[in-house]
């Protein structure tokens, strides 16, 4: 059968084709592969790490296991095994999971949706540098004996400076959120990539169900992490300032930091999951040997999930005094979110009922998950009764259902899908005698571990314990824990193994080894640093079952964008919702960049530890610049390879001569990311105030109430002036554009000016009020971003005069104008919610 685009070109010699490509899209070998930026190699960085940090957190539960294993046993201190605890959780949570999958996904999805790049492939190169450096700091806390100690979770007032003084908590809580940066940039280019960037005809009715895994769990990131980061931040403030958030002798409250960190951590189970899911239902139709049963209602419960997983967090905090509707209503939300879940195991079982399911080794693997996710699921509707949970609340029972949820219902699928994808990384196939000597080893060994950890739950025994005295019925279970936890061990190090042995004495791969219906096998094994020759129509979700001479005709230049010689790295872009092309889009190459950035940020990191603060500054401020110098390169494209815009599709123009190009829809995820965070500081706001136990407002707001409104109305101006500029620069209007950049500029200097005035003259008291220390940090959030509108806004009337933006290059004032929406909108809420309401209130 022939390819499906009926406007196929004629075929091409594919060595020269291949030639061509290379020039342009060839990666760099030796001290310069430093500044590589191509998903392929980026992404498995990421992955490499990601599995550097898994052994090191596998390590630590051994030695948990090892002092848990005998009542009184003194193979580890408290200090030691808390240490142990905190960074096992931490490593596999923050450094394990979610950058593996991001990694999975990075790594693919350009392969499976006919892409030759993800759209910001420097940021993808950033979020890892900022994720190896984190990652190092966290991890160089263990070997200074410095690491922090007062669990994953972070409870207040237990990490506070008065019980947990030193750096421990500080290694957390920045070098986490270091780490979270490399999350949030990874979420954000995915989803832009995911909706911007397939292939012609790929309307989302055609989208494969991974993408479909990989865009929501990617828009829960975005909307999800940003509490914790607010809570990460909010906490170190108060540990290096002595500011009064979490303080309840000051007007704040403990249980603030559980709201804001359950706001992120329950999401995060889903976020964790939806992508193993996509996982699986992308391999059962493969196995199975027919398309996947009820597709659209596997999207349909993908997205129900992620919506539903907002309205859980309460659930982890039954037992510290919620009133009973609050219980009911979030006990009947963790009840529902087993609906659309279940919607999806009954899809992957009738696909397989309905087929002719191999049992290949990647299918024993998801076999071993659904058998292990289920059962977690039911102990999962368990624990959201209410007077079941306050049972077992803070038990073994509780560590075994979030190991049966989050190992089974992750790192089984996750194997699964490595043995899947392993040709494509390598061209071999993995071991088959030693890959099912890894699975049977690890699914008894796990079942062994965590299957007897519910008994000793319901017998009492408490979790983070690190020793218990003997004749209370634990001794037992315990040995046996611990005794299946060194077999899962062994089974996990076998899978390891095989996969390193493999590259080398792996058997070769044949084309497609799996006889799979998506479009990565089409890439190549290993897949070329541009993925595809040429970009085919694929109005289909299954193109190599449908077009099985596809890989051929792509390799021959006979369809899109097939030719490399202007120089320029392309891939199309499309409308999101149809797949049709909408302009084809310039990628950025190579650069020293990402790494100069995320070094800058490493240092800062360090020297916020040290408590170098000067340094500190310092360090902020090249920060800054490197940012700025990057961005000013990557909108500076070259004016004469733009010019050179031959051979084109027809109809479709360079989206830098567009108004809708990719920075559009990354400023729109980075804001909304941003909006979610200032979202979570209005809560705080309004949470202290209705239920801090000694919330203490003072009788008159020491920022009154019009210099805000000065503030909040210089800054709204200011954003209807550039939206205005912005206007008239899309009707084809250049008169008075700098004269407007320029005025919106100094109207947000304006009100600059006054947010640094009330912060300088108002009597805020942010050590000794958690009142005054919301209204402190709420007047930096908006200075920096009025500053951040102000300076770009700036920049584009310079860039205006360089002739970097003109009629013919409208679009990136456009992304300025959603920074200047934002920031005029987050000051007219903090006018209302801290100026305005308090005093409504009061009248009454």
């Amino acid at each position: 059968m022939t390819g499906p685009d009926p406007r196929e070109r004629p075929p091409r010699d594919p060595v020269r084709l291949h030639e061509e490509f290379e020039a342009v899209w060839g990666n760099p070998t030796g001290w310069r592969a430093l500044s590589v930026v191509n998903h392929t190699i980026v992404m498995r960085r990421f992955m490499i790490t990601g599995g550097v940090f898994f052994v090191i957190a596998g390590l630590l539960s051994m030695l948990m296991r090892s002092q848990l294993a005998r009542p009184s046993h003194g193979f580890m201190g408290a200090e030691a095994y808390s240490q142990a605890f905190t960074m096992h959780g931490t490593m596999m949570m923050f450094l394990f999971a979610v950058p593996v999958l991001q990694g999975l996904a990075g790594y693919l999805l350009p392969k499976m949706l006919g892409a030759r790049d993800l759209v910001f492939p420097r940021l993808s190169a950033f979020g890892y540098w900022c994720y190896l450096f984190g990652g190092i700091i966290l991890c160089f806390s263990l070997l200074l004996g410095l690491a922090p100690d007062a669990g994953w979770f972070m409870y207040t007032p237990l990490s506070s400076s008065v019980y947990s003084p030193g750096v421990h908590s500080d290694f957390w809580l920045l070098g986490v959120t270091f780490v979270e940066i490399s999350t949030m940039a990874a979420a954000i280019d995915l989803v832009v990539s995911i909706l911007r960037t397939r292939a012609h005809g790929m309307g989302l009715q055609h989208l494969p169900i991974f993408a479909w895994s990989i865009l929501v769990s990617s828009m829960m990131i975005i909307v999800g992490f940003p509490p914790l980061i607010l809570a990460s931040i909010l906490l170190e403030l108060e540990r290096a300032a002595g500011w009064a958030f979490f303080d309840p002798t000051r007007g704040g409250d403990p249980l603030l930091w559980q709201h804001l960190f359950w706001l992120f951590g329950h999401p995060e189970v889903y976020i964790i999951f939806l992508p193993a899911a996509g996982i699986v239902s992308t391999l059962v139709p493969v196995f199975a040997g027919r398309p996947l049963v009820g597709y659209s209602w596997v999207v349909v419960s993908l997205i129900a999930v992620g919506f539903l997983s907002f309205g859980l967090w309460v659930h982890h905090m039954f037992a510290v005094g919620i009133p009973a509707l609050a219980q009911s209503f979030f006990a009947v939300a963790s009840m529902l979110v087993a609906i659309p879940t279940g919607i999806q195991v009954f899809a992957w079982l009738a696909t397989l009922w309905s087929g002719r399911p191999v049992w290949s080794l990647p299918m024993l693997w998801i076999g071993g998950f659904v058998a292990i996710f289920v059962l977690g699921g039911l102990t999962g509707v368990m624990v959201a009764f209410v007077p079941f949970d306050w049972q077992v609340h803070d038990t073994h029972f509780v560590v075994a259902h979030l190991h049966y949820v989050l190992v089974g219902g992750m790192v089984f699928p996750l194997i699964a899908g490595l043995y899947y994808w392993m040709p494509l990384f390598s061209a071999r196939l993995p071991s088959q005698r030693l890959g099912h000597v890894g699975f049977w080893l690890t699914f008894i060994g796990f079942n062994g571990t965590f299957l007897v950890m519910h008994w000793t739950g319901l017998l009492g025994m408490p979790r983070r314990a690190y020793t218990y005295p003997t004749g209370l019925g634990w001794d037992l279970p315990n040995l046996v824990s611990s005794v299946f936890g060194f077999v899962m061990a062994f089974g996990l190090a076998a899978v390891l193994l095989d996969w390193v042995l493999h590259f080398r004495w792996g058997r070769r791969a044949p084309e497609n080894p799996w006889r799979a219906d998506t479009l990565e096998w089409a890439s190549g094994m290993p897949p070329r640093s541009y993925n595809f020759a040429s970009l085919p129509s694929l109005p289909t979700r299954h193109p190599l079952w449908d077009h099985p001479d596809l890989p051929r005709s792509i390799e021959q230049g006979r369809h899109e964008l097939p030719q490399a010689t202007h120089g320029r790295r392309e891939t199309l872009g499309c409308d999101p919702v149809t797949g049709e092309p909408r302009e084809v889009m310039v990628l950025p190459g190579n650069s020293w960049l990402p790494l100069l950035a995320g070094l800058l940020l490493a240092g800062l990191c360090i020297s916020l530890l040290a408590k170098a603060y000067p340094v500190a500054l310092g360090l902020t401020a090249l920060v800054v610049l490197v940012l700025l110098r990057w961005s000013w390169e990557n909108g500076a494209y070259s004016r004469e390879a733009a010019a050179v815009a031959d051979e084109l599709p027809e109809g479709l123009r360079l989206h830098t001569r567009t108004q809708d190009g990719p920075g559009l829809w990354g400023m729109g995820m980075t804001l909304l990311a941003d909006a979610a965070l200032y979202a979570s500081l209005v809560f705080a706001w309004l949470y202290l105030w209705t239920a801090a136990p000694d919330w203490r407002p003072p009788a008159r707001s020491p920022i009154g109430t019009w210099p805000l409104a000065w503030a909040a109305g210089s800054l709204a101006l200011g954003a209807a002036v550039m939206g205005r500029a912005v206007r008239r620069l899309r009707q084809g209007h250049v008169a008075g554009l700098r004269g407007g950049l320029l005025l919106a500029s100094g109207l947000g200097l304006a009100g600059c000016i006054v947010l640094g005035w009330l912060l300088l003259q108002a009597p805020l008291q942010p050590r000794a009020s958690a009142h005054d220390a919301v209204l402190a940090f709420t007047l930096w959030f908006l200075l920096v971003h009025g500053a951040l509108s102000t300076v770009t806004a700036a920049l584009q009337a310079w860039r205006i005069h360089v002739e970097h933006v003109s009629v013919d290059a409208p679009y990136e004032p456009g992304v300025v104008l959603m920074l200047w929406i934002f920031t005029a909108a987050a000051g007219a809420v903090a006018w209302v919610a801290m100026s305005l309401l308090p005093i409504v209130i009061g009248g009454f």
